[in-house]
């Protein structure tokens, strides 16, 4: 098994991004030293990574929360 990426608690590495007029306004991703968190408009917050599945399933609710669905 690999070893967890510098700041997160699990060995993957993920980015996932919803880009509306070709300006990202929401993402969650982790990167070395960082760990684990997701930026909404401008603002950066940490994320508690769970499960893929969980992962997913916050990020499409953000996603319908910002279309306003």
């Amino acid at each position: 098994m690999a070893e967890p990426l510098s700041g997160s608690t699990h060995n993957l590495k993920y980015r996932l991004a919803y880009v509306v007029c070709s300006e990202c306004v929401l993402r969650y991703d982790n990167e070395a030293g960082k760990g684990d968190h997701r930026h909404v408009g401008t603002g950066e917050m940490p994320y508690r990574f769970v499960s893929v599945d969980r992962l997913l399933d916050d990020f499409l609710s953000d996603v319908a929360t910002w279309k306003g669905d």
